[in-house]
């Protein structure tokens, strides 16, 4: 083997993280709990405006489930 050759070998076997490893499992956990809440956000929609508009199983009979 060269010298280049051992010296590239050395040089990719080494990767600096730029944070620690525990910190990309806390980036992680925020990001889930923020898709979480959005997501918890949009329960129950439907029902909100039900009065704004007549429902389905009114408008479609033999319809309702």
């Amino acid at each position: 083997m060269s010298f280049a050759t051992i010296l590239f070998a050395e040089a990719a076997g080494h990767v600096e993280l730029p944070m620690p490893t525990w910190m990309y499992g806390v980036i992680a956990l925020i990001v889930f709990v923020f898709l979480g809440v959005a997501t918890f956000s949009y329960r129950d929609v439907a029902n909100r405006h039900s009065t704004s508009r007549p429902s389905r199983a009114a408008a479609e009979p033999g319809h309702g489930h």
